[in-house]
């Protein structure tokens, strides 16, 4: 049962990652940045992320005007959870849990890498606060570790993390 759902999760996000590519690419071609949806989606390293927020039915909101900042864990943060995580999580009954997860990675506004490491908290917009911490030149979101930052969209701004951040 798994290994179909994966399959139909793997052949939803290739037919949406088609059409988010092809939106990007006509966003490409008339100098314009692309969003954050279209800026994952080619980033090539958020697959996961991509087809979660699809489950979740939060592509159009994060295509939307923001300003947001996502905390974007990579597909190897995804991969680090434990087996069975993220299969559970992109079935249908389990949207609202999903949401509620991927909204905890979102914060209204943007907020670049040298506004974050002056801050010791944010609010998502899941409604709950990240911690903050900067240690030995590396910037913490919760137990997450910011490893890159500054990847700016047209409506916000991305900060790659090491692992997925869960809501208490």
């Amino acid at each position: 049962m798994i290994h179909k759902k994966m399959k139909t999760v793997g052949w939803m996000t290739a037919a949406a990652a088609g059409v988010l590519l092809s939106a990007a690419a006509q966003a490409d071609h008339h100098g314009m940045k692309k969003d954050i949806v279209d800026t994952a989606v080619e980033a090539g390293q958020f697959e996961t992320l991509v087809a979660a927020v699809q489950a979740a039915g939060l592509v159009e909101t994060l295509k939307g005007e923001g300003p947001f900042t996502v905390f974007a864990p990579t597909d190897e943060a995804f991969a680090a959870l434990p087996e069975g995580t993220v299969e559970s999580l992109l079935e249908e009954e389990n949207r609202d849990q999903l949401q509620s997860i991927l909204t905890y990675h979102v914060v209204a506004g943007k907020i670049m890498a040298e506004d974050a490491m002056a801050a010791d908290s944010a609010t998502t917009v899941q409604g709950q606060d990240l911690t903050i911490t900067t240690m030995d030149g590396s910037v913490m979101i919760d137990d997450a570790t910011v490893i890159q930052a500054d990847i700016e969209t047209s409506n916000g701004v991305i900060h790659v993390i090491d692992s997925v951040l869960m809501p208490e």
